[in-house]
């Protein structure tokens, strides 16, 4: 994927539900609209951004993996979400 996010999260080695915590944290600093790319090597990560994705205002662009990462790209709601 050929996207330049706003910020980069390395969350890899954290174990669940880490690597979706600090992803919220991270969002949380970046103005509406921005692009956060999440790397994360925890397995169940693909199922906790799946869910927070459908509980939020936040979109996730494309995710994908590479190896034993995962990558996401998440962009932050317009509003307060």
């Amino acid at each position: 994927m050929t996207v330049q996010p706003d910020d980069v999260l390395d969350a890899r080695g954290l174990p669940c539900p880490l690597p979706l915590l600090k992803a919220k944290q991270a969002l949380a600093r970046l103005g509406p609209g921005a692009l956060l790319e999440v790397m994360a090597t925890d397995g169940g990560s693909w199922r906790d951004f799946e869910t927070f994705i459908e509980q939020s205002h936040h979109e996730m662009v494309a995710r994908e993996e590479r190896g034993d990462v995962y990558h996401y790209w998440i962009r932050k709601a317009e509003e307060s979400a």
